[in-house]
């Protein structure tokens, strides 16, 4: 059996997708763009947490033992 809501999410997906000319490259590559825009302070954050935290995991492998304090 035919649905047409599926045809409308369907075609409201492949409107999503378009093609990127160089030009307009430089815009998508702005720091505001980013995900995560300041990556060397985030880093810097999660380790000194992990040090207080005396975690240990995925984060990083030696881990010192905190005060539990943040």
């Amino acid at each position: 059996m035919f649905k047409p809501y599926l045809t409308l999410i369907l075609l409201t997906l492949f409107t999503g997708c378009a093609e990127v000319q160089p030009w307009q490259r430089g815009n998508l590559a702005k720091p505001q763009m980013a995900l995560d825009p300041y990556p060397l302070q985030s880093s810097l954050r999660a380790h000194n947490y992990g040090s207080r935290e005396a975690l240990t995991g995925a984060a990083s492998g030696a881990q010192g033992g905190g005060c539990g304090c943040y």
